[in-house]
């Protein structure tokens, strides 16, 4: 044991002392501990990381987040401060609290209102100074009830160390970087917008790198880049150690179809900066709950990020580009890495040329085939048509058949099975597809003759309706279309070098051959999957109540199939018999539904080491609803409960008696968002919540809301000005009633943007000493009012956020579900 300690300690020794030299992210060795059975380092990274987690869940507004948090980091960078003094580069630190609000067109669209929140920014530049910046962005606030060291304290670690040694760099820059270290990310992006906006350093920052998180751990991808710009794409291309990145994610998350976003937008938005968006993204089970925890985070997680982080940021500091970055801005990238080896990246308009020349031979491939002599040309383009029919024939009927075994599941009351046992939904869905696909297709065998031929056939159907996709994808100006050109262009390749192959040497040879050559397109297209599957089966999990999740995956797992099959298919037609398959597949199918059925698949669980909990909100609330000469009207209090999944309260019930369909809440269209405390606008995404009654809530600082003047407006209007104390997190609803608008309001531009159903949503937060909230919005007077205006405050910490009630109800709920839970409170009032 003496040994191995002496031998690890020379290791990490001259590692460390390599990677100064070299300029590598390092995290050296603070010490030793040393036992009988374990061998354990502690490294500044993952110091830094345990504390900042240490302190608990970081919301905005909380001592946490705002002292504790901010007095750790300013701590650590004082220290680097005077550790590199000497050295060539200056640093300089500016605590920041803007005041603001914006706009955004995020969940439904709302608008957002944001006092004193924190930024500690922090320039690093030659001591001669410099024009042009480089701004890398994390944040450390957290949601409420998350110790979120992936989201976001590890990349807040990362930065700390890849500061420290550019910080060490010998050779001086030739540009700055500004390490943003945001406090106020969560709520809905509100400090890099006070950042990018308001800040005297935001003028030079000509791109940027955000850290983020959509998992725990695993390695961080590339998700998103530019807008256009791709010489940041090259960049990252030419620097990262161990590139991982997919312009198919992009196009993916930037279509919407994702609940989620990052800076990346408010600094593209707002900042009309050009960035790179990096995320983790594996075991997103956990995200924003209390597994979180920076024992989660591996090792080699926090080094591989800060490889890259530190080698892109050396680069870019260094290159000619940044200082003019507008001279490069046309144009976008295809980029995609291999397993993670190797990133491919090249222009988009090169792409579209490269598409167009292998959608072009695919199609003269197939028109020296129509243009046989005879009837050989006319007979071969009618057989394509009806093959190519059979073929989209037996997708559509294979994703119904699919779907309806989904629907029998969601009837069976077994939703998300699958959530906790991935290989079910395989079990279920890919043996339901595979076998429909292979049956429909046997019965097209059993009608031709010349089996054969109708091998060949199939693969050219395959090849052609990849050859649509492809044109269609490049028409579309989508970079993801080189997923299907690869998908075209090898098996075109292979099955033109083999075409003598399978005359002289038979079946099997011609099959080995034929497999060896799509390996590279199936390979990286069926990591393209698994990252799919990654990103989306946990998302089913915090996806509201009516977004059907076996739809979704069944969906998934269909395609996938699809897919996976088109050039397999005329395996089909070249072998005797498929029955033996088709019965391994049913026998699949048949158990896997029978343990399903039966209820012993299990959607969640509390495993310490793997957890798969079920998402549930839980309020303390206390509403109170006045009428138009400002009396109280109606006062209740009750514990308002949501689900963030399909299942709702189903599992919870048999746990938890009172929350059953008795106590289901309904909408009431005549309050501003149904009378209940949002404290974002998803109502659209969960409409099944339950209402426990409960005594009254307290909280010692209340809500203080006040009409402070009422004047009328040259043009017909009244001007209403509003005055608000309260929590850190508020929640403004306006409901215009029939016949009346809003025209103009004092939040974002002053026009009043994102009708949501009749109703505008303003998000409200803010810092320490923060003053009364004051805004105003016209009332166009009317004799039964015009508007309703409600505000709901919530209690995300401190003693204010518990109550005994809610205290006794998590006590009684499963190790499996991760009940989140705060005090909040509801005011209507109607003018």
């Amino acid at each position: 044991l003496k040994r191995k300690y002496e031998e690890t300690h020379l290791f990490f020794f001259f590692y460390a002392v390599w990677g100064e030299k070299e300029g590598l992210f390092y995290c050296p060795s603070s010490h030793f501990t040393l036992s009988l059975s374990t061998l354990s380092l502690t490294s500044p990274c993952r110091r830094h990381l345990e504390q900042i987690t240490s302190v608990g869940p970081r919301p905005v507004g909380s001592p946490e987040n705002e002292v504790l948090t901010v007095g750790y980091l300013l701590e650590q960078i004082e220290k680097i401060r005077v550790e590199t003094a000497a050295g060539p580069h200056q640093l300089t630190v500016d605590v920041q609290r803007p005041t603001g609000t914006f706009s955004i067109d995020f969940l439904g669209g709302f608008t957002s209102f944001y006092d004193r929140v924190t930024n500690i920014a922090v320039r690093l530049e030659p001591k001669s100074g410099t024009h042009h910046l480089m701004l890398a962005n994390c944040h450390f606030d957290t949601v409420a009830n998350s110790p979120g060291a992936s989201d976001d304290a590890v990349s807040c670690a990362v930065m700390l160390e890849v500061l420290h040694s550019l910080a060490n760099q010998s050779t001086p820059f030739h540009h700055g970087v500004v390490f943003l270290f945001n406090g106020a990310e969560e709520n809905i992006l509100q400090a890099s917008h006070g950042f990018i906006t308001q800040h005297p350093w935001a003028k030079q920052v000509r791109a940027f790198i955000n850290l983020e998180a959509a998992g725990v751990g695993g390695k961080e991808v590339v998700f998103q880049t530019g807008p256009e710009n791709p010489w940041l794409v090259q960049a990252y291309v030419h620097a990262a150690k161990h590139p991982f990145a997919s312009v198919v994610g992009q196009e993916v998350f930037q279509s919407g179809i994702i609940p989620s976003d990052t800076d990346f937008r408010i600094y593209r938005d707002f900042g009309n900066i050009p960035g790179i968006d990096l995320a983790f993204i594996e075991n997103g089970f956990i995200y924003h709950t209390k597994y979180d925890t920076a024992d989660r985070i591996l090792t080699d997680s926090i080094q591989r990020a800060g490889d890259n982080i530190l080698a892109v940021l050396r680069y870019l500091v260094m290159s000619e580009k940044l200082a003019d970055s507008s001279e490069y801005r046309h144009g976008n990238m295809v980029f995609f890495d291999l397993l993670g080896v190797v990133v491919v990246a090249y222009p988009a308009r090169v792409g579209t040329i490269l598409n167009y020349m292998v959608a072009t031979a695919t199609f003269l491939y197939l028109a020296k085939k129509a243009s046989l002599p005879g009837n050989g040309g006319g007979r071969y383009v009618r057989d394509l048509a009806c093959a190519t029919g059979v073929a989209v024939l037996s997708w559509f009927v294979t994703l119904l058949s699919v779907l309806i075994v989904a629907l029998i599941v969601t009837l069976l009351g077994r939703s998300m099975f699958w959530y906790t046992h991935f290989y079910a939904s395989i079990c279920l869905y890919g043996t339901a597809s595979t076998g429909k696909m292979i049956l429909i297709h046997t019965l097209a065998k059993n009608l031709y003759f010349g089996v054969s031929c109708l091998g060949d056939l199939f693969f050219d159907v395959s090849l052609f309706l990849w050859c649509c996709s492809l044109v269609w994808l490049t028409q579309q100006g989508l970079c993801s279309a080189y997923v299907p050109m690869l998908m075209v262009a090898f098996p075109l390749a292979t099955k033109l070098l083999l075409a003598k192959e399978f005359k002289h040497r038979g079946k099997h040879t011609y099959s080995v051959l034929y497999l060896f050559g799509l390996a590279l397109p199936y390979v990286h297209f069926m990591f393209l999957i698994w990252v799919v599957f990654e990103i989306f089966t946990p998302i089913m999990g915090r996806s509201g109540t009516e977004i059907p999740p076996e739809v979704v995956l069944a969906s998934l797992v269909t395609l996938a199939t699809i897919f996976l099959s088109s050039f397999f298919l005329h395996f089909i037609y070249l072998v005797r018999s498929t029955k033996w398959i088709l019965a391994g597949l049913g026998s699949v199918f048949v158990v896997m539904f029978l343990l399903m059925s039966c209820g012993l698949l299990f959607p969640y669980s509390g495993d310490p080491d793997s957890p798969r909990p079920k998402r549930v909100f839980l309020q303390h609330t206390t509403r109170t609803f006045h009428n138009l000469q400002g009396q109280v009207e109606s006062r209740d209090s009750g514990l308002w409960i949501n689900s963030f999944d399909f299942t709702g309260m189903q599992h919870v019930t048999p746990h938890i008696p009172e929350i059953n369909e008795s106590v289901r809440t309904h909408c009431r269209e005549d309050r501003p968002f149904c009378g209940y405390p949002w404290f974002l606008p998803v109502k659209f995404l969960s409409k099944k919540n339950w209402y426990l009654p409960a005594p009254e809530v307290s909280p010692s600082s209340p809500v203080e809301f006040s009409l402070m003047s009422k004047e009328e407006t040259s043009w017909g209007t009244v001007k209403m000005t509003f005055s608000v104390k309260g929590p850190s997190h508020m929640s403004l609803y306006l409901m215009p009633h029939r016949g009346a608008s809003l025209s103009t309001w004092s939040f974002g531009d002053g026009t009043p943007q994102f009708d949501l159903s009749g109703e505008y949503f303003i998000f409200y937060s803010h810092g320490l000493d923060a003053p009364t909230w004051t805004f105003w919005d016209p009332d166009p007077s009317g004799p039964e009012g015009m508007i309703s205006v409600a505000i709901s405050g919530h209690y995300f910490f401190g003693q204010n956020q518990r109550t005994a009630q809610l205290e006794e109800i998590l006590r009684r709920f499963p190790t499996w579900a991760f009940p989140s839970s705060w005090v909040s409170t509801y005011d209507m009032y109607r003018y």
